[in-house]
Protein backbone atom coordinates (compact mmCIF):
# COMPACT_ATOMS: atom_id res chain seq x y z
CA UNK A 1 0.00 0.00 0.00
CA UNK A 2 2.73 2.24 0.44
CA UNK A 3 4.13 2.19 -3.07
CA UNK A 4 0.62 3.18 -4.24
CA UNK A 5 0.32 6.30 -1.93
CA UNK A 6 3.34 7.18 -3.01
CA UNK A 7 2.95 6.81 -7.11
CA UNK A 8 -0.62 9.06 -5.92
CA UNK A 9 1.33 11.38 -3.93
CA UNK A 10 4.21 11.67 -6.53
CA UNK A 11 1.71 11.81 -9.09
CA UNK A 12 -0.15 14.68 -7.50
CA UNK A 13 3.03 16.87 -7.10
CA UNK A 14 3.90 16.20 -10.85
CA UNK A 15 1.00 17.70 -11.67
CA UNK A 16 0.88 20.81 -9.29
CA UNK A 17 3.90 21.52 -10.83
CA UNK A 18 2.90 21.24 -14.26
CA UNK A 19 0.18 23.37 -13.21
CA UNK A 20 2.01 26.03 -11.35
CA UNK A 21 4.67 26.41 -14.80
CA UNK A 22 3.18 29.50 -16.09
CA UNK A 23 4.05 28.65 -19.73
CA UNK A 24 1.09 25.41 -18.98
CA UNK A 25 -1.83 26.52 -20.63
CA UNK A 26 -4.87 24.33 -20.06
CA UNK A 27 -8.58 24.29 -19.10
CA UNK A 28 -9.88 22.54 -15.68
CA UNK A 29 -11.23 19.42 -17.87
CA UNK A 30 -7.50 18.51 -19.18
CA UNK A 31 -6.58 18.28 -15.32
CA UNK A 32 -7.80 14.81 -14.30
CA UNK A 33 -6.37 13.14 -17.49
CA UNK A 34 -3.01 14.58 -17.05
CA UNK A 35 -3.20 13.30 -13.15
CA UNK A 36 -4.02 10.00 -14.97
CA UNK A 37 -1.61 9.69 -16.75
CA UNK A 38 0.95 10.94 -14.13
CA UNK A 39 -0.43 8.07 -12.05
CA UNK A 40 0.24 5.38 -15.05
CA UNK A 41 3.40 6.46 -15.94
CA UNK A 42 5.11 6.65 -12.30
CA UNK A 43 3.04 3.36 -11.83
CA UNK A 44 5.20 1.71 -14.63
CA UNK A 45 8.23 2.99 -13.47
CA UNK A 46 7.46 1.96 -9.64
CA UNK A 47 7.03 -1.48 -10.44
CA UNK A 48 9.75 -2.62 -13.62
CA UNK A 49 8.54 -6.00 -12.80
CA UNK A 50 5.23 -5.26 -14.16
CA UNK A 51 6.94 -3.92 -17.30
CA UNK A 52 5.15 -4.56 -20.98
CA UNK A 53 7.18 -7.31 -22.57
CA UNK A 54 9.74 -6.75 -24.95
CA UNK A 55 8.32 -6.16 -27.89
CA UNK A 56 9.98 -8.39 -31.24
CA UNK A 57 11.81 -6.38 -33.97
CA UNK A 58 9.03 -4.56 -35.92
CA UNK A 59 8.03 -5.79 -39.73
CA UNK A 60 8.33 -2.41 -41.70
CA UNK A 61 5.85 -3.20 -44.89
CA UNK A 62 7.17 -0.69 -47.83
CA UNK A 63 5.06 1.50 -49.41
CA UNK A 64 6.41 0.45 -53.25
CA UNK A 65 8.57 -2.25 -54.16
CA UNK A 66 12.86 -1.52 -54.77
CA UNK A 67 11.95 -1.57 -58.63
CA UNK A 68 9.48 0.98 -58.66
CA UNK A 69 11.37 3.18 -55.99
CA UNK A 70 14.31 3.25 -58.56
CA UNK A 71 12.12 3.55 -62.07
CA UNK A 72 12.52 7.08 -62.61
CA UNK A 73 15.69 9.21 -63.48
CA UNK A 74 14.34 12.55 -61.54
CA UNK A 75 13.40 10.60 -58.40
CA UNK A 76 13.37 8.44 -56.15
CA UNK A 77 9.98 7.01 -54.11
CA UNK A 78 10.39 6.80 -50.42
CA UNK A 79 9.73 3.29 -49.17
CA UNK A 80 8.55 4.94 -45.94
CA UNK A 81 5.51 6.99 -47.34
CA UNK A 82 5.48 6.19 -51.25
CA UNK A 83 6.52 9.99 -52.36
CA UNK A 84 9.28 10.87 -54.39
CA UNK A 85 12.30 12.83 -53.59
CA UNK A 86 15.37 14.15 -55.18
CA UNK A 87 17.12 13.18 -52.58
CA UNK A 88 16.49 11.12 -49.87
CA UNK A 89 18.74 11.76 -46.76
CA UNK A 90 16.77 15.07 -45.19
CA UNK A 91 13.54 12.67 -45.44
CA UNK A 92 15.17 10.20 -43.66
CA UNK A 93 16.42 12.02 -40.99
CA UNK A 94 13.10 13.51 -40.11
CA UNK A 95 11.96 9.89 -39.75
CA UNK A 96 14.97 9.73 -36.93
CA UNK A 97 17.08 7.16 -39.66
CA UNK A 98 20.31 6.96 -40.96
CA UNK A 99 20.56 5.66 -45.09
CA UNK A 100 22.23 2.60 -43.63
CA UNK A 101 18.79 2.22 -40.87
CA UNK A 102 16.76 2.55 -44.07
CA UNK A 103 18.59 -0.30 -46.39
CA UNK A 104 18.71 -2.22 -42.96
CA UNK A 105 15.10 -1.83 -42.74
CA UNK A 106 14.00 -2.33 -45.49
CA UNK A 107 16.26 -5.23 -46.77
CA UNK A 108 18.32 -3.42 -49.72
CA UNK A 109 21.93 -3.76 -50.70
CA UNK A 110 24.45 -1.35 -49.39
CA UNK A 111 24.84 0.35 -53.26
CA UNK A 112 21.13 0.98 -53.33
CA UNK A 113 21.23 5.14 -54.36
CA UNK A 114 19.92 8.09 -51.88
CA UNK A 115 20.19 10.52 -54.73
CA UNK A 116 17.88 10.39 -57.84
CA UNK A 117 20.82 10.09 -60.94
CA UNK A 118 19.62 12.81 -62.77
CA UNK A 119 20.01 14.88 -59.89
CA UNK A 120 23.65 13.62 -59.11
CA UNK A 121 24.75 14.12 -62.86
CA UNK A 122 23.15 17.88 -62.68
CA UNK A 123 25.13 18.62 -59.23
CA UNK A 124 27.97 16.73 -61.17
CA UNK A 125 28.02 19.16 -63.98
CA UNK A 126 27.81 21.98 -62.08
CA UNK A 127 31.06 21.10 -59.80
CA UNK A 128 32.59 20.92 -62.81
CA UNK A 129 32.04 24.13 -64.06
CA UNK A 130 32.96 26.02 -61.58
CA UNK A 131 36.14 24.36 -61.45
CA UNK A 132 35.79 21.84 -57.97
CA UNK A 133 37.39 18.53 -58.23
CA UNK A 134 40.78 19.44 -59.92
CA UNK A 135 44.00 19.96 -58.85
CA UNK A 136 45.83 23.17 -58.49
CA UNK A 137 47.02 24.44 -62.01
CA UNK A 138 44.96 22.67 -64.00
CA UNK A 139 43.66 24.38 -66.52
CA UNK A 140 39.52 24.52 -66.78
CA UNK A 141 37.55 23.23 -69.99
CA UNK A 142 36.68 24.72 -72.64
CA UNK A 143 32.89 25.55 -71.60
CA UNK A 144 34.04 27.03 -67.64
CA UNK A 145 37.07 28.67 -69.25
CA UNK A 146 34.55 31.14 -71.19
CA UNK A 147 32.46 31.89 -68.29
CA UNK A 148 35.78 32.61 -66.12
CA UNK A 149 36.27 35.51 -69.07
CA UNK A 150 33.15 36.66 -69.04
CA UNK A 151 33.44 37.29 -65.01
CA UNK A 152 37.44 38.80 -65.85
CA UNK A 153 35.73 40.77 -68.33
CA UNK A 154 34.02 43.72 -65.88
CA UNK A 155 37.59 44.65 -64.95
CA UNK A 156 38.91 46.23 -68.04
CA UNK A 157 37.47 50.05 -68.55
CA UNK A 158 34.55 51.34 -70.52
CA UNK A 159 34.64 49.75 -74.26
CA UNK A 160 36.93 47.33 -73.92
CA UNK A 161 34.90 45.26 -71.34
CA UNK A 162 31.45 45.92 -73.29
CA UNK A 163 33.14 44.16 -76.41
CA UNK A 164 35.12 41.46 -74.32
CA UNK A 165 31.29 40.79 -73.01
CA UNK A 166 29.92 40.66 -76.18
CA UNK A 167 32.36 38.36 -77.65
CA UNK A 168 31.88 36.13 -74.79
CA UNK A 169 28.17 35.84 -75.16
CA UNK A 170 28.37 36.06 -79.28
CA UNK A 171 26.03 38.72 -79.59
CA UNK A 172 25.86 42.01 -81.42
CA UNK A 173 23.83 44.71 -80.16
CA UNK A 174 25.13 48.02 -79.06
Amino acid sequence: MTTETNTVELATELTIAWLSNPNTRTNADDVPAFLQSMHAAVGRLASPDAAEPEQAAQDYVPAVSVRKSLASRDHIISMIDGKPYRTLRRHLTTHGLTPDDYRQRYGLKPDYPMVAPSYSESRSAMAKTIGLGRKAGQKVDQGAGAAAGAAKAPRKGGKAALQAAKDTLGTDEE
